[in-house]
């Protein structure tokens, strides 16, 4: 193999002034903008006129500021990864992060050692880092289907709840891994699972923690997480099971010349086997432009499920393991130690030869942007809860801000994850503030937006088939041409309420690839594509996504 020189982006010891990156987090740019001030403490304009039912109409959401943040990131106590707590929290320092969580495997060296030691070291890395704010969490392997980031707000009881947790329902530990349509445990496997969401709720409930989490990691990287599992997790505790990666970690995984001639982002390489679930298409198991197809799709699974007019966020993240051409080598264990024996890797050695690796440093390729309106734990967890979140990958934006309201009203309007309440044949205006990339990204390249979609879908309320994964009146309705537009600007887009409650969400890319969306050029005429295997640059093809905002129209 010819020799690889480590570029600086890869290199974990390569000083902040050498990245010239975003290094300086959102929380301090807040600060200094004194959006974590006064400003939070406006009270709400007061809604416009009262509906017929008397319910109100019109909406006011607050005003944010937006923190940038990873939920899937592993270190020595995950028995396939390498890196300390150290370096991982210094490197989402470098690339800008404001919160963080590192989520575990399950098994049982992590349960009996590794989380309590975990622990204590993430105790050690919150005092040492005082303004960032680091979680633990876990990644649980669902009864029946995939993996799923749980995490609690920091607390007294925080690593009791995700071991008790790990040991009750895990479906590794179990053995309640099985979900196949032929196999004989299916249902009670996937009741399983419902039963833990079920059980992390009645924790929140009762005061036990004061708030805990849980997002589907890669849906569709293995096919064994079928619609109706997603609607019974959602179903069985909303305020728990917000949503799922709309973006897979691994981004790296198909830089040419790295992986063979297969690779894909995101790792998404496999076929459908007898666990998957058999009303996926084969091309269910790629990623579009770095994206879940369940989410890249228009009228897909994702829109299926917010055209019941039902919150279900979207997130990205690194799932970091093995970073892309970094050098360092899982160290080397003592006589007789082993992670069953210990629940923890040994520190890693530095060599100078990269190592294989799919994944980026958390921050510094794909960001989760929350809209809070104070900073801490708590409040990240509430604007993850709200559907207040936007994504990017490849640092494409510097910010976004999306408002929607009535032509007649004052104020504010609501925001992601938000509803406006609206009387049929309302006039509306949404508007979408965008900054653009103002410094190079990680890869020293300048981003530049090229076009920002409009996706609207209809709300018709619970599907009587609970596999459905089609929304079939989701289409893109809008696309602006932003291409050479520096600074903020804020594009103001008209729309106007029907017989039918619907919502509204965006996306945009850098305008490199795109193509006929796999429903049609009616429904999606330039959306993201796969890239050829082996050939997938992840900064040559970055979008951003948004969340819903919903518009209930009253009578409907």
């Amino acid at each position: 193999m010819p020799e690889q020189r480590l570029p600086s982006w890869a290199d974990p010891s390569v000083s902040p002034a050498a990245l010239d990156t975003q290094g300086i987090s959102r929380r301090g740019l807040l600060r200094r903008a004194g959006l974590f001030g006064a400003a939070f403490a406006l009270a709400p304009t007061p809604s416009a006129l009262a509906a017929d039912d008397g319910r109100r109409l019109g909406g006011e959401d607050p005003r944010l500021g937006y923190v940038v943040g990873d939920h899937h990131v592993h270190s020595v106590y995950s028995h396939d990864a390498k890196y300390t707590f150290s370096q991982l929290a210094a490197a989402g320092a470098r690339y800008g992060l404001d919160w963080m969580v590192f989520t575990e495997h399950s098994n049982f060296g992590h349960a009996r050692y590794g989380a309590r030691l975990e622990h204590e070291e993430i105790l050690r890395a919150r005092a040492e880092n005082p303004r960032q704010l680091i979680f633990q969490g876990l990644e649980w392997y669902i009864p029946a289907a995939e993996h799923c980031t749980v995490f609690a707000a920091p607390g007294r009881h925080e690593v009791d709840l995700l071991t008790r947790f790990e040991l009750a329902y895990d479906g590794k530990l179990l053995g309640y891994d099985k979900g196949g349509a032929a196999d004989p445990d299916t249902a009670r496997n996937e009741a399983h699972a419902v039963e833990a969401l079920k059980w992390l709720a009645e924790q929140r409930r009762t005061g036990y923690v004061d708030d805990v989490l849980v997002i589907a990691n890669h849906p569709l990287r293995l096919g064994i997480d079928s619609p109706h599992e997603m609607r019974a997790w959602r179903d069985a505790a909303p305020e728990i099971m917000i949503g799922m990666e709309g973006a897979p970690g691994a981004q790296g995984a198909a830089v040419p010349g790295l992986r063979g001639p297969t690779s894909i982002r995101g790792e998404y390489e496999n076929k459908p086997s007898g666990q998957s679930w058999p009303g996926y298409p084969a091309d269910a198991y790629v990623t579009y432009g770095g994206f879940d197809w369940a989410t890249a799709t228009v009228g897909g699974l994702w829109d299926a499920m917010l055209a019941e007019g039902k919150l279900f966020s979207i997130t990205t993240n690194s799932d970091a393991h093995r970073i892309v051409l970094d050098t360092w080598r899982n160290g080397d264990w003592p006589a007789g130690g082993n992670f069953d024996n210990t629940g923890r890797l040994p520190d890693p050695v530095r060599t100078d030869t990269p190592q294989p690796g799919s994944d980026f440093w958390p921050g510094q390729f794909s960001r989760t942007h929350v809209g809070v309106t104070r900073y801490g734990y708590r409040a990240v967890m509430a604007g993850l809860r709200a559907g207040r979140v936007w994504l990017d990958h490849g640092h494409l934006l510097d910010g976004l801000d999306v408002r929607l309201k009535r032509d007649r009203d004052v104020g504010r309007g609501v925001t992601l994850g938000g509803r406006l309440r609206v009387r049929k044949g309302e006039r509306l205006t949404l508007y979408v503030t965008v900054t653009t990339a103002s410094r190079p990204n990680p890869r020293g390249i300048l981003p530049e937006l090229a076009h920002v979609d409009v996706v609207r879908g209809a709300v018709r309320g619970a599907v009587a088939d609970r596999d459905s994964w089609r929304a079939p009146d989701t289409r893109v309705v809008g696309t602006k041409d932003v291409s050479g537009r520096k600074g903020t600007y804020t594009l103001r887009i008209p729309l106007t309420a029907g017989d039918e409650s619907f919502y509204v969400r965006l996306r945009g890319s850098d305008g490199n690839r795109h193509g006929v969306g796999r429903l049609g050029a009616a429904i999606d005429p330039h959306g993201p594509i796969p890239h050829p295997p082996g050939d997938g640059d992840p900064w040559a093809d970055t979008w951003f996504y948004s969340n819903p905002v919903f518009v209930d129209v009253a009578g409907a």
